[in-house]
Parts: structure tokens; sequence; C-alpha cells
């Protein structure tokens, strides 16, 4: 691919902005479809983890489920929930893979793990465009975004493509990334989306004793809960099976799902399922206009060989190693 990430004018006038095609029904703001924006202030943190077996989790209680993993420098979902094929693409649209009853996309599809990402603000907002507009999602009750660590392009481009996603912070219980956590929710409120709750992970090991042991020390998801006003939604254990079932492609909730963290992640499932959808906070700014980005698409164009609509990711087969 030879991807440029600057908008400009060709022969039929302006670059094209991102909303010449149709919207997809997700960025209806009256649509049906659940939208969760993961987050997480810092690295490092298990949220991928936690995604991955939240929406493995959603789709074991009968609903429709779908994982974007918009983690474009850091993708890691597709190893983690199983994955081992790439999409196919019919009639112009990606047909995303699916594995435990969740539909995957993945900047992963469509670059060797090695291979780097090394984009600006437009390249990305063109390629999260693609993951929405140009996927053949179908009817979906939930939809999940592995969001990056921290704030920035991404969660700028969340708010404009799926201005009713739900923010869900992911943090550990230790203060000082408690304290960067709260920047991802405070970039919520900033864009005018609703922090549906705080999850808190690696909250305590349960050694041979039976007794729970705060490695990390305590208090962190409350306390960043109450500061933002928002339900703790739960708390997930350190537990060897969730790690190496992530290593894996075996997520716990599928492997182990009586474990002591595959119980704590439907617990938080239940919850989020059962919770009132999380809105704007008052004073928030409103929707911005789909077509204040101009970028072009992500090298290749319509073609028989199995490239995707609008000029952009190569869907070719290859190996995963």
């Amino acid at each position: 691919m030879a991807p440029s990430d600057h908008g400009h004018d060709g022969p039929g006038g302006p670059a094209a902005t991102p909303f010449d095609k149709a919207p997809s029904p997700l960025m209806e703001p009256e649509g049906e479809t659940r939208i969760l924006a993961i987050s997480s202030g810092k690295g490092g943190v298990g949220k991928s983890s936690l995604t991955v077996n939240l929406a493995c989790a959603i789709a074991e209680r009968a609903n429709s489920v779908a994982v974007i993993d918009a983690d474009v420098y850091g993708f890691s979902v597709p190893r983690m929930i199983g994955l081992d094929e790439d999409p196919d693409v019919e009639n112009d649209k990606i047909v995303p893979p699916e594995v435990s009853g969740v539909k995957v996309v993945s900047m992963g599809f469509f670059l060797e793990e090695e291979q780097a990402v090394v984009w600006r603000g437009p390249m990305l907002h063109k390629a999260l465009e693609q993951f929405i507009t140009d996927v053949a999602w179908g009817d979906l009750d939930y939809l999940l975004i592995d969001m990056p660590p921290g704030t920035g392009d991404i969660a700028l481009s969340i708010s404009q493509f799926l201005p009713r996603a739900e923010v869900v912070v992911v943090t550990t219980p230790q203060p000082a990334a408690q304290r960067v956590a709260q920047r991802a929710a405070a970039m919520a409120g900033k864009v005018g989306m609703g922090v549906l709750g705080v999850i808190e992970n690696m909250s305590w090991f349960t050694g041979d004793d039976g007794k729970r042991y705060e490695l990390f020390g305590s208090g962190g998801g409350q306390t960043l809960a109450e500061q933002l006003g928002v339900e703790l939604l739960g708390q997930v254990p350190v537990l060897p099976e969730v790690r190496i079932g992530s290593d894996e492609g075996r997520p716990v909730v599928i492997s182990e799902p009586e474990s002591e963290g595959a119980t704590a992640i439907f617990g938080i499932a239940d919850r989020i399922i059962a919770a009132e959808r999380a809105l704007a906070a008052p004073g928030a700014p409103p929707h911005q206009p789909h077509n204040q980005h101009h970028g072009q698409g992500l090298g290749a164009s319509p073609s028989g060989s199995g490239s995707v609509p609008g000029g952009g990711l190569s869907v070719t087969p290859k190996s995963r190693g």
C-alpha cells in the first residue's frame, strides 16, 4: 500500500469527504445498536483482553456482537479471540470473520503483525471510516470498540462517526493508573460522549490459601467511578488463565466459563446489558458534522482481487504465523 495522509484536489475537484457514500446505520443517532468504546488512559491495563472477553460474554447472552479493533498501532484482537482467517469481500463490502459469536474487523487483517503503522490523523480517520461504512455488519445488538490507550485522533473520529458511543473506562487499582484513566473520561466529555462506567482490572490475586492479595493496591476503580459520577461495573482479578487465554486465542469466558475471572467478566457483561444508555454530560459540545476531515483512501482502488471500496484497505490473505 502507498497511503497518503493529505487530501488533494483531483481532476474532478476537491478531494472527497468521508461521507460522499451512504453512512452506516451504526452512525444514526437513534440507532438500536449499543456502541461501547472500551478506553484507558494508558497501555498495559488489559483493555484489549477485557474487550475480547466482554464481547464473547455479551454474545453468550444471545446477542449479536461485533468488535472493531481501533487500536491501529497495537492491534491484537484477532490473535486474542482466536481468529485465523481473513475477511472476504462481497458486493464491495468487507464480510467480517466471526468466532465465538463475535464478528471482528481489525487493522491486523490488512497488515503483517510485524508491519508498523505510520499514519497521521487523516489516514486514521479514513481507516476508521472504512471499518464502519465498508463492512457488512448486519443487524448488531452490540458493537465494542477496542480504543487506543490515551486520547487522540481515534477518539475524536469515534465521536464524529459514532456520536452515541458510550465510553467504558478500564483502569487498575493503583492511584497513578486511576489518575491517567481520568483523562480518557475527560476526553469523552469534551467530544460529547457519555461515560457508562468503570472497570477495574488486575484487582487482586487469589492465592493457594484462598486469600486475596491486592498486588497493585486497592480503590482506584471505585475512586475513579465516584469522581466521574458513574458505576463501578466490576473488578477483574489477576489470573494466569486470562493471560494464557489471550496469548493462545482462547478467551477465558469461553475456555473456562466457571473460573473466577470469567465469572467476574460475565457479571460486568450483565450489568452493561442491564444499564441504561449513557448520555453525554450536560453542556457537552454538540455532535459535529462528519465531513470535517479530508483524507485519501488507504492505497488500493476497488478491483476484483479483493480491494475495499472507497480506495482503501486491500483484503489479501496472509499468514498469521
